[in-house]
């Protein structure tokens, strides 16, 4: 492409894969309190169209979200962009790919967290920003993708899709329900990354009611926060190579697995070292599996395979 677009000037703060497991939660798409469901000038993309979007974005901008739908930070931002998409009348078409449905695309951009959104021009993609933004930063950024288009000649106007467009829905939709005020304490302390701050409001939460699910993940989400938070990828998987028998390193190592996303590679690292370990490495590595079901949810099909493993090696 003949002329670059300028950086995006968007913090990258809040685009953590596993961050959506410790928000506040968002009903479906197109339910009261989620985002629309898809139509005027907002395409759900899957593995079936993402070619034919990619071959339009010759023709017209596309700006891709990658998002978690039923993460309410992502269906905060998806209803801006989605807004902004009938305001621009056509003059960029949004993709919305979810990011648990559709992971080769999300991998094809190579997302790091969720939301993050790209433009694709003439099938390229320009990475735009990652997190949360307010409408002032969007429509920035959206005027600065639009330059680039009409400089490079991308000037066609995207047509309406099958479906409700935004303007016909109801203006108005219900709140999500308000968060317990620690829940809100912790939720608020991680979004200015204060950490330790969190911990403690999940804390008090457990405290107050021990069968509190939901702080009980927060927590645990913070302490792998806590522990990764200065964490040199590299430097923690050389580590785990060199030393394939220290457990220390091996939990590490699992840390950023897990962290990044890559919850089957974090489980299955423990789980391998659990047959040959001492009494006292088998308790910490029991600890940190127990954290991270906790972090991914008992009715993941993946804890629940794990926990099985876990049993047989300990019992």
């Amino acid at each position: 492409m003949s002329n670059p677009m300028p950086e995006p000037s968007i913090s990258t703060r809040g685009a953590v894969d596993l961050s959506a497991l410790t928000r506040p939660q968002a009903p479906p798409p197109g339910e009261p309190g989620g985002a629309p469901s898809a139509g005027g000038y907002v395409v759900d993309v899957t593995d079936a169209n993402f070619q034919q979007v990619v071959q339009d974005s010759t023709r017209y901008p596309v700006v891709v979200l990658l998002w978690m739908p039923t993460d309410q930070a992502n269906a905060d931002l998806a209803t801006l962009l989605g807004r902004l998409s009938d305001e621009y009348a056509g003059r960029f078409l949004l993709g919305r790919v979810d990011v648990q449905t559709s992971p080769q695309i999300a991998a094809a951009f190579q997302a790091q967290g969720v939301p993050t959104v790209v433009a694709v021009l003439q099938g390229q993609p320009l990475p735009l920003f990652a997190g949360a933004a307010s409408e002032e930063q969007v429509r920035g950024v959206l005027d600065q993708v639009l330059a680039a288009a009409e400089q490079n000649g991308v000037t066609g106007r995207a047509p309406a899709q099958g479906g409700e467009p935004e303007a016909e829905r109801p203006a108005a939709e219900p709140e999500p329900e308000p968060l317990p005020p620690l829940h809100q304490e912790a939720y608020d302390a991680i979004e200015r990354d204060d950490l330790d701050a969190a911990a403690t409001a999940y804390e008090r939460a457990i405290k107050q009611d021990p069968k509190d699910t939901d702080a009980v993940a927060g927590l645990a989400q913070v302490h792998l926060m806590q522990r990764t938070r200065d964490a040199d990828l590299q430097q923690v998987r050389a580590a785990a190579a060199a030393a394939p028998g220290d457990v220390d390193a091996q939990l590490a190592v699992a840390d950023t697995d897990m962290l990044g996303g890559k919850v089957e590679d974090a489980l299955a690292r423990l789980l391998d070292l659990l047959p040959a370990a001492d009494a006292e490495a088998k308790e910490k590595l029991r600890a940190r599996l127990v954290e991270y079901f906790e972090v991914v949810g008992a009715t993941d099909p993946r804890v629940a395979k794990a926990r099985r493993h876990l049993a047989m090696y300990l019992y």
